[in-house]
């Protein structure tokens, strides 16, 4: 069985970070090891929320890793609350590494706006984690935020998101996959890029109005699973986006509140 880490946060409550990657990956049958960064109460969209920063526990974990010997066929990040914690990482992905797959979802924006607690510095920081990484999948806004571009929320074209993806590429990244892209009415979806290949591609759903938290979280789980498996960067983007959009229609009809997340849970057959 394969074995990955993923290092995130955990929000106890509203479905994102490790209590969406635990679940995916499991299900996937991949063995899902996991590095707390921090413990919320909830997720950094609540209006309330409170925060157990964990990043001086990380050393002492992975030191523990290396006495045993412990081994990953893949490393897979998500929020990190700090530059010190991406740094942290950047030395995790190197000890552990090496040979495997590492993939990078920089959570920390969208709409065009940085989530509660980042600095306008942040950004620059993720790119650093970026830059080693195989694959990476930031949203429009993360990808335009690393690369000091301007944001646009509609009105672009297909030059405009390749730009995006040469820049993340250029900045290290094998493979890039920008989440959240719309070139018509109606249509949401991904563009990604091969840096091996020189191919560029998209895969577009009927665009569900209502948003949710943690789809991001949910896509990048589904997209690593998919890789970890051997499935292709177009195949295991595809897996994710329609897997996003089936726990969406599984939501929308719920009167709770967008920020609890997407019930996942009622399509998790589905990658069984």
């Amino acid at each position: 069985m394969k074995r990955i880490l993923t290092v995130q946060d955990i929000s106890c409550v509203g479905k994102c970070s490790l209590t969406v990657a635990l679940p995916i990956i499991s299900a996937m049958g991949i063995e899902a090891a996991v590095l707390p960064t921090a413990v919320l109460s909830t997720h950094t969209a609540f209006k309330k929320f409170t925060f157990c920063d964990l990043t001086e526990e990380i050393p002492s974990i992975t030191d523990c890793w290396k006495e045993q010997n412990i081994e990953f066929d893949g490393l897979y990040s998500g929020y990190l609350g700090s530059a010190r914690q991406i740094d942290l990482v950047i030395e995790l992905y190197k000890s552990f590494g090496e040979g495997k797959l590492k993939l990078v979802d920089p959570a920390m924006a969208d709409n065009g706006k940085l989530y509660a607690g980042f600095s306008s510095e942040f950004p620059h920081e993720m790119a650093r984690l970026c830059a080693i990484a195989d694959v990476a999948i930031p949203n429009l806004t993360e990808a335009c935020f690393m690369l000091d571009k301007e944001y646009k929320s509609c009105g672009y074209d297909e030059e405009y998101i390749k730009e995006l993806l040469l820049g993340i590429a250029a900045l290290g990244a094998t493979k890039v996959v920008i989440t959240g892209v719309a070139f018509e009415e109606g249509k949401l979806g991904c563009c990604g890029y091969d840096s091996t290949t020189g191919e560029f591609f998209s895969y577009f759903n009927n665009e569900i109005t209502k948003k949710f938290h943690g789809t991001g979280d949910t896509f990048a789980s589904v997209c690593f699973g998919s890789l970890i498996l051997g499935e292709s960067l177009y195949d295991a983007t595809k897996k994710a986006a329609d897997f996003v959009c089936n726990a969406i229609k599984a939501t929308v009809t719920d009167e709770r509140p967008i920020d609890y997340g997407v019930h996942f849970e009622k399509v998790l057959n589905t990658l069984i």
